[in-house]
């Protein structure tokens, strides 16, 4: 595993050991920076995982 993993949504860096948000989706577990990462990412992940980050979702 790397030190740091990239949040799919918004492109932050994020440390896996000490991120409290992480899916598990098709066999991979993908960390975010926040629950609104998170969210966003379950609501579409094959949208974040085919065009890659789009920056801080809104609200």
């Amino acid at each position: 595993m790397r030190a740091e993993e990239i949040d799919p949504v918004c492109g932050m860096r994020v440390d896996p050991k000490t991120s409290k948000y992480k899916v598990l989706y098709k066999g991979k577990i993908y960390y975010f920076c926040s629950e609104a990462c998170k969210s966003e990412f379950e609501k579409n992940a094959e949208f974040y995982l085919a065009h890659g980050p789009q920056g801080m979702p809104h609200r």
